[in-house]
């Protein structure tokens, strides 16, 4: 991989010979595949953006990466050897993208310090001791951290990437979640909990964004430490020795725990399992810094048995112990809360639960039942802010999205045994007629008959929708799209595959 100028700009691309050499020289894409992809679309006759959407097609670039060579950007392709696809979140603090490792093809994860912190150098450094610091921790139920490094004056991270949701997410979707689940998912955190808390690391930021559950139902920490970085000071609680979000730091003044303990990752786990439990948050939830350091934000809360009183009395005992205002009285080791958890779960398999152990009935939206888990879809988008828009409606519903830029990709995969979604999902927007193409193979060809589907399409592409064969398995929804109708038609469609 060539070594990228300190410039961060150049003339932006105008031709497709110009986006060719932008392309080559930056070592997205092999220079042999470049050149005969250019040949092939008759690349001299294309300006720069068409000679791009034919990379995008082929899967030689993403959206993201052309978006950021039409403006001319040089920098933020590659850090270390992962080569960044597009971004999947961002917070206050860094960003974070989905990428590739040049070598070994590898799919990673990047977290990437924004730009405001580049030019302090204590919360670099900060930053990069926090990752060394996650490096050495290798547990089944954390996040590996692979690579820490700068490059081009940024810091950054390279992970494990986790196809799934965080604990927010699912929660966010679905309400309270069924209590065995809980229990599964919590007693997983623990042990990563406990694992790092033996070789002296804490994690100082235990929220529910912070637990990732994997498609196989894995439960993973993430940021060990990290999101704290940025909140050394404050002119209420004063100055924090020991980095860790201002939560932690107003818990442990209030209660006189100043050492960074690890009963506060108790207490804080306490509550993410309070969330999953009862749908809710047990903390008044706030930006504002005064209402997060205001200690009588943790003598506020709704027991949790008093608020979900149909909850099993030895699940709230174990959350109340752990959420316990005196850290005296709350568990005082992740060991602890792992064994109260594990007994808990031996109960239930042994037929001791109680009806109440029951799966939580699904929320309501406007009336109707929702649940999560509701199935998979193969959503074919090439636009990066259509994919995110698109990815979190799919994901509201309550399906697991699977991404493609390539309409003929998806159909590749849909040969196969087993399928690999339950509904396919075109996007006409970026790929206008290959998308409709695709669309229209399903029917035409028997080894698809049985392969839902449905086209996205702008009401300003009359000619496409047009050329669209609908069936009872294929339908055409317009831009912009409802939740409420896409809800429905999926329904339908999957009501006449049964």
């Amino acid at each position: 991989m060539r070594e990228l100028l300190p410039a961060p700009r150049v003339m932006k691309p105008s031709t497709a010979d110009n986006l060719l050499h932008a392309v080559g020289d930056l070592d997205l894409a092999p220079l042999g595949t470049l050149a005969t992809v250019f040949a092939e679309a008759g690349g001299h006759a294309l300006d720069a953006q068409a000679f791009g959407q034919v990379l995008v097609r082929r899967e030689l670039l993403t959206g993201f990466q052309l978006e950021r060579l039409l403006r001319g950007e040089r920098l933020g392709y590659f850090y270390g050897r992962a080569r960044i696809l597009y971004q999947i979140g961002s917070g206050s603090f860094a960003r974070v993208y989905r990428a590739i490792h040049h070598d070994t093809g590898a799919v990673l994860a990047v977290k990437v310090l924004r730009n405001r912190y580049a030019s302090d150098p204590e919360k670099c450094r900060a930053f990069q001791h926090e990752g060394e610091m996650g490096r050495l921790l290798r547990h089944p139920n954390i996040v590996a951290i692979e690579d820490v490094g700068q490059q081009n004056g940024a810091s950054y991270l390279t992970m494990e990437f986790v196809e799934g949701q965080t604990l927010r997410e699912l929660v966010k979707i679905r309400g309270a979640v069924d209590v065995p689940r809980v229990l599964d998912l919590i007693q997983q955190a623990a042990c990563g909990l406990e694992y790092a808390h033996r070789r002296g690391v804490t994690h100082r930021d235990m929220k529910a964004s912070n637990v990732i559950i994997s498609s196989t139902g894995r439960a993973k920490l993430v940021d060990f430490g990290l999101a704290g970085v940025d909140d050394s000071g404050d002119k209420a609680l004063g100055r924090v020795e020991k980095p860790r979000t201002i939560d932690y730091v107003a818990l442990e003044k209030a209660t006189g725990v100043r050492d960074d303990s690890a009963r506060s990752d108790i207490y804080f786990l306490g509550t993410v399992t309070y969330l999953a439990l009862a749908g809710s948050a047990p903390l008044t939830e706030s930006r504002d810094r005064s209402v997060r350091g205001d200690p009588r934000r943790f003598q506020q809360v709704v027991p949790l048995g008093t608020k979900c009183p149909d909850l099993p009395r030895d699940v709230v005992d174990v959350v109340s112990r752990m959420m316990h205002f005196d850290p005296l009285e709350r568990y005082q080791t992740a060991t602890d809360v792992r064994l109260a958890l594990e007994s808990a779960i031996a109960r239930r398999a042994s037929g001791e639960a109680t009806p109440a152990d029951a799966p939580a009935k699904p929320t309501t939206t406007a009336g109707k039942a929702t649940t999560a888990g509701r199935g998979s879809v193969m959503l074919v988008e090439a636009g990066e802010k259509p994919q995110q828009a698109l990815r979190e409606m799919f994901g509201k519903l309550g399906y697991r999205v699977l991404l493609t830029e390539n309409p003929q990709r998806a159909l590749a995969r849909f040969t196969g045994t087993p399928v690999p979604a339950d509904f396919l999902v075109i996007s006409t927007r970026e790929l206008g007629a290959p998308a409709v193409d695709a669309f229209n193979r399903l029917s035409a060809d028997p080894q698809f008959a049985t392969v839902p589907a449905v086209l996205l399409a702008s009401s300003r592409q009359a000619s496409l929708i047009g050329a669209a064969k609908v069936d009872g398995l294929r339908r055409v929804l317009p831009f912009p799209v409802q939740p409420g109708d896409l809800d429905k038609v999926l329904a339908e469609i999957l009501s006449r595959k049964a």
